[in-house]
């Protein structure tokens, strides 16, 4: 995305099955837990900068010694700063103790972190503060290790007050305003409850079926308890992706399947994905099972996982996304009026890097096709110069864009800030023909297209092309996400904007009021989860036309190329990645119930110009 949108949360789940000096005598090393961990986290990287957090939990501790131990730290780095000071403890110990690390039952005793259950979390925030008391994992205290429970995930509630208020009560900061909150509090409710029948032993599986009946939204999340209790489970209609392994040295869980393979040098076929409404157990004595809690509901996986936010490293993804820009192929020839000679395609950001190349395949495959026809229709009157000049033609790549990484914008006067965002990326001059070449430059999505039009498309135009031809690998963005995505005001997505100018152009304005009327009386009946209103601003629209508009609105006056904006169909989406069928950003239709409410209250906040969530 040229358009900054923090995302996702990166989850890590290990469960050594053997005693840590097993791990010592084959891998050579005590610390192959805490090794896999770091190694985990670091592989989701992408999925999380605002902060990182871990927790472990000790088997069969010294009785009076800390069973669990937990840290986090907010910010840039925050995995290195862990890691380091976990290096730092160990190297304090070998300084007192020498020889202490080749004995790890005894380092157990010492060292933090040195458990047989670890997870770990790298957080982007969408809901909560950006400081450490919002960094996951969360911790609900008990003196009883079965009641003593942390938490960490990968997802968004929508219906937090509700859970609150069934609870019945009053958390302090930073509980009440985080969605992980409610969930703990929900959890360790529960898992009172189930304590107070068999103390001790609770039912892990009975405490997830009465808490996750209660959430709306989608999710991933862990938990660990200090009587060694552990679980990882999905949402029922598998929003957020989890994938394990599962042999019998170690339990492991991660938000990408890639990340497991790395790490542990595993085929994809031993990495299973976790089914939608499924959680992975792992008892006290490493007892594992893989346990239907809640009724597996239409399989609504996000296709933003596949489009952007997952590494490409995976080679499903990978395909998927050489999909996608392949897919678009067809409309771009029909941009450039089929002139390949006369364009020159290119790509920005860098994770738009594989689309790009599926786009290239797909105009080469046309290429290819061109090249047969000629040769064929006048392979006897043809030179040999001019069949080797047909032969060598290609579709034109250049590297136009290049993120310069030293430049901050840190100027907050709008006139100063819009002049300096407009050199993040330096640009390769004397690639383009002035007025003759058009430049055709893909992004895996647009979402607020603010990037593009102060910067990008200004920056391009400085090259003098003829036409600039803006390509989105995902569909037009118009509604909010609510379960773990940070896009939740109506007023940021330019395709919303292009469909109130359209509505403006048409004299239409009128049925704003009207959608908002509607929004207000369903929200006094309590029906504002049965309809999606916000739908009906984009009726008798195309989407061809609001694309147009859209191309009109990231001109700025100042550019002289003419400018068009392609946008992948649903069509071609669901072709590229059909195992991940949740497109409510682009037609509307969530998941669960909640999802209208939030896109209903997305549109009254922006009618009110109010600047909060919508959940």
């Amino acid at each position: 995305m040229s358009d900054a949108i923090k995302h996702e949360c990166g989850l890590a789940y290990i469960r050594l099955l053997k005693p840590l000096d097993f791990y010592r005598q084959k891998y050579g090393t005590a610390f192959f837990g805490l090794n896999k961990l770091c190694l985990l986290m670091e592989k989701q990287h992408n999925r999380g900068q605002d902060g990182a957090g871990i927790a472990a939990v000790k088997l069969n501790g010294v009785e009076g010694r800390p069973f669990m131990h937990r840290m986090r730290h907010a910010g840039q780095g925050a995995i290195a700063r862990i890691f380091s000071e976990i290096n730092q403890e160990v190297a304090e110990l070998e300084k007192m103790y020498p020889g202490l690390s080749q004995r790890p039952e005894l380092m157990k005793g010492y060292l933090k972190f040195m458990g047989e259950i670890l997870v770990g979390h790298l957080r982007y925030g969408t809901q909560g503060k950006n400081n450490i008391n919002f960094c996951h994992p969360f911790i609900k205290p008990n003196l009883m290790p079965s009641r003593h429970l942390a938490m960490a995930g990968n997802f968004n509630l929508i219906n937090t007050e509700e859970l609150f208020q069934l609870l019945e009560t009053k958390p302090d900061n930073p509980v009440k305003e985080s969605d992980l909150g409610a969930m703990i509090e929900t959890m360790h409710h529960f898992l009172t409850l189930e304590d107070e029948k068999v103390p001790g032993h609770p039912d892990i599986a009975a405490v997830l079926r009465q808490a996750t009946a209660r959430f709306d939204g989608g999710y991933v999340f862990s938990g660990i308890l200090g009587s060694g209790d552990s679980f990882v489970m999905r949402d029922a209609n598998g929003i957020r992706p989890c994938y394990y392994l599962k042999s019998d040295e170690i339990v492991v869980a991660a938000s990408e399947r890639a990340a497991i393979m790395t790490v542990f040098n595993v085929p994809a076929e031993e990495v299973v994905t976790l089914g939608a409404g499924h959680a992975i157990i792992v008892g006290q004595k490493g007892e594992f099972q893989d346990v239907e809690i809640l009724k597996s509901e239409k399989l609504t996986a996000c296709s933003f996982e596949r489009i952007y936010f997952s590494r490409g490293s995976d080679g499903d993804i990978y395909q998927e996304r050489m999909q996608l820009g392949r897919n678009l192929s067809e409309e771009v020839l029909k941009a450039v009026d089929n002139d390949l000679k006369n364009t020159i395609v290119t790509f920005i950001p860098n994770t738009a890097e594989v689309a790009f190349y599926g786009l290239i395949k797909g105009l080469e495959d046309y290429l290819k096709e061109i090249k047969i026809r000629k040769i064929l229709s006048k392979k006897d009157v043809m030179t040999e110069e001019e069949m080797r000049e047909l032969i060598g033609r290609r579709v034109r790549i250049e590297k136009i864009a290049i993120k310069d990484v030293k430049i901050r914008t840190f100027i907050t006067e709008d006139a100063s800030r819009n002049e300096m965002v407009q050199h993040v990326y330096d640009i390769t001059y004397g690639t383009v023909a002035r007025g003759v070449d058009t430049l055709v430059i893909i992004d895996d999505s647009i979402v607020r297209g603010t990037t593009l039009r102060e910067s990008v498309i200004k920056m391009l135009d400085r090259l003098g092309p003829k036409r600039v031809v803006v390509v989105s690998s995902a569909p037009q963005i118009r509604y909010p996400d609510c379960y773990g995505i940070d896009m939740s005001k109506m007023g940021d997505f330019i395709a919303f904007q292009a469909a109130l100018e359209l509505l403006k152009d048409s004299g239409r304005q009128h049925e704003l009021v009207n959608i908002y009327d509607a929004c207000l009386e369903a929200e006094a009946a309590g029906t504002l989860s049965d309809e999606n209103f916000v739908k009906r601003i984009y009726d008798g629209f195309t989407p061809e036309q609001i694309s147009k508009k859209i191309a009109q609105m990231l001109r700025a006056d100042e550019v002289a190329a003419e400018v068009d904006v392609i946008y992948q169909t649903l069509d071609g989406l669901h072709d590229a990645c059909p195992n991940n069928s949740g497109d409510w950003y682009f037609t509307g239709n969530y998941p669960t119930p909640g999802g209208n409410r939030v896109a209903n209250r997305a549109f009254m906040n922006f009618m009110e110009r109010k600047d909060g969530r919508g959940y």
